[in-house]
């Protein structure tokens, strides 16, 4: 069984989703667990006393990730909080999509600002505590997006992709003080975003998918809480696909 009592956490985007799935995942495996949220306060309210439900110390703390200065804020309230950083899950993300010859400028940068600077951003706050700590968990949110590209998508798939050369850059420069750095890459999951697709487009994603069907929130958390265990402590630099076989490389 994956047991992470006594160690702490912070989840960029942890009020809703996947996000929210990971932090209650890790929650329920015994860590403590500081997220951030942009605007929804109810849903990161109810996420928060979800946490505490378990038995846990659950910190709901507001910021829009792309600002470097909310990721230095975030560490800051979890250090505050708990006295120590053990895992730092990238999973916040927007997307905006459209063609390349429609897509705004201001489209393409803020997807490229919150999905791989924010990322950036959050390793860099964290790097000092955890190379103090000798030790640390970094998982990093991809898609198969970055692994294969998508129509309509060249932001978010250019982000996440950026995101998979951060994790082994960051898994190259970290290894030495016994810190790893690995992603998960979801499919298609059951989420708030995808129930809005149309029911031939749901058809079409299930028949171009091995396995058939959606992925859950819970299983792409139990990637995570598997690459935050000492079970996976000699796994860095790598990217867990977690999408039904959609993306087989």
């Amino acid at each position: 069984m994956i047991e992470l009592s006594g160690r702490s956490a912070v989840v960029t985007g942890g009020s809703r989703g996947i996000g929210r799935a990971i932090v209650l995942r890790l929650a329920a495996q015994g860590a403590d667990v500081a997220f951030s949220y942009r605007g929804n306060a109810d849903a990161a309210a109810e996420t928060a006393a979800a946490v505490e439900s378990l038995g846990r110390r659950g910190l709901a703390v507001q910021g829009d990730v792309s600002q470097p200065e909310a990721a230095d804020a975030l560490i800051k309230a979890a250090l505050d909080a708990f006295g120590k950083v053990d895992i730092l899950v990238n999973n916040a993300g927007i997307t905006r999509d459209d063609l390349i010859m429609r897509m705004s400028i201001e489209d393409w940068r803020s997807v490229l600002e919150t999905n791989l600077f924010g990322a950036f951003y959050a390793i860099k706050a964290v790097t000092r505590p955890m190379l103090r700590a000798k030790s640390g968990r970094v998982i990093n949110i991809t898609s198969v997006s970055g692994q294969a590209g998508q129509m309509g998508q060249a932001n978010y798939s250019s982000a996440k992709a950026g995101l998979i050369g951060l994790t082994k850059a960051t898994a190259r420069e970290l290894a030495s003080r016994g810190i790893t750095c690995n992603a998960v890459a979801p499919g298609f999951v059951d989420t708030e975003l995808t129930r809005d697709l149309s029911e031939a487009l749901k058809e079409q994603i299930r028949e171009r998918t091995p396995l058939g069907r959606f992925g859950t929130t819970e299983e792409i958390a139990n990637a995570v809480a598997f690459l935050a265990s000492d079970e996976a402590a000699f796994i860095t630099g790598q990217v867990l696909a977690v999408d039904g076989g959609l993306v087989m490389m």
